[in-house]
Order: C-alpha cells, then structure tokens, then sequence
C-alpha cells in the first residue's frame, strides 16, 4: 500500500491502517516537503518521484490512499497516480459504524474512528469522513467531500463534490449544498446554497 502524503493527515490514515493490520510493505509519496525524512518514524519508507512509484507499484501491488486533506488536491492527487497505474483504495477504520442496507461507499474513501453511517446514504469517490462525523438516512455526499470533526449531515441532505464541512456543524435535513462550498466550524445551515461560497453562522449565511 502507498499512502499519498507523509504530514499531517497521513499520519491519521497511517493508524486506520495499523489497526486493520495492513503495514506490510507500505510507503508514503511527497515530492514537495523539503523536511520529511527517508523514513518516517523510522520505519516506513517516503517515495519522492514517478519512477521510485511506478517500481514500488510493480514489485508490492498498486494500491494507493490518499493522505491529503484539501478535496481539490485530493482529486488532483488521485488523477496523477491513477495515470501512474495506481488503483485507488478506501480505508474504513473498525470502530467506525456504517449501515447494513443500502450503503454506497465511493473508492478512496477514508473513514476514520468514530464515524457513522446510517442506512440508505451514499458516498463518493475520495470523500474523508473525519472523527465523530454521522451521516444519517438517506444523504448523499458527492467526490472529494471532507466531513471534519463531529459534522453533522441529517436525513436527506445533500453535498455537492470538493465541499468542506467545518468541525461540529449541522446541515439540516434534506437541505442540499452545492459544489465547492465551504461551512465553518460549528455553522448550523438550514436553507440551500448551490453556488460555491462561504458559510458561517447559526443560521448560516454567506461570507461578503
């Protein structure tokens, strides 16, 4: 397996992975940190180029999870090592809790301890379901949605691709978020916003 990133949220997905025992043979990818060593923590080997890829990929499999946080990048990222030959994995951490009906999780799709997933909702492609998030009945996040610590998204509701959620907010239910959208940090958003902006607030409103 090759974690995409060797900073800050790759450490988190890094753990997942340790928990579901899936270490062996695994490595990180960072070609623009000037201060990440050979080895991080000592042990896992950090990738800096397309060839060091493309043989890891040939001798161990070509697996990849992305170990970014920002959607934009993260769809960037994918695109570049998919055209590398990698294929795309989820990682679901085993305290999380999904569903036993109808659950669509999309590939690359990182969800970390404490989430869960009700019944009948759907998530794309690269989404990153953050600690404590919960997604209720019937949602729908669209690729590359991140879902910080402790958002709430209740029935119904939907997310538009690369939006970002902010820590302890709540989308009402079966209100609908467009593509790129930002809600703040502890924003409570009870009506639509299609286009892309900037949410704050209880209720949320648009940045000026």
């Amino acid at each position: 397996m090759l974690i995409v990133g060797a900073k800050g949220f790759a450490k988190e997905v890094l753990e997942v992975l340790q928990q579901l025992k899936q270490t062996e043979n695994l490595v990180f990818f960072d070609d623009i940190s000037l201060d990440v060593p050979n080895l991080l923590f000592n042990r896992f080997p950090i990738l800096q180029n397309e060839k060091q890829v493309k043989e890891h990929f040939k001798k161990y499999g070509n697996s990849f999870v992305l170990g970014i946080g920002n959607p934009n990048l993260r769809k960037l990222l994918c695109e570049k090592f998919e055209n590398w030959g990698g294929t795309l994995k989820s990682v679901i951490s085993p305290s999380a809790e999904v569903g036993s009906y109808d659950v669509q999780i999309g590939e690359g799709a990182i969800i970390l301890p404490g989430a869960v997933l009700a019944n009948s909702c759907h998530i794309g492609k690269g989404c990153i379901l953050y600690y404590n998030t919960m997604i209720t009945h019937d949602c729908y996040l669209g690729d590359f949605v991140e879902l910080s610590p402790g958002a709430t998204i209740l029935g119904g509701a939907k997310i538009g691709e690369l939006s970002q959620i902010g820590a302890n907010s709540t989308i009402l239910p079966k209100v609908s978020i467009g593509a790129s959208v930002t809600v703040g940090a502890g924003a409570v958003v009870t009506k639509n916003f299609l286009t892309k902006c900037t949410l704050i607030g209880i209720p949320a409103k648009k940045t000026l």
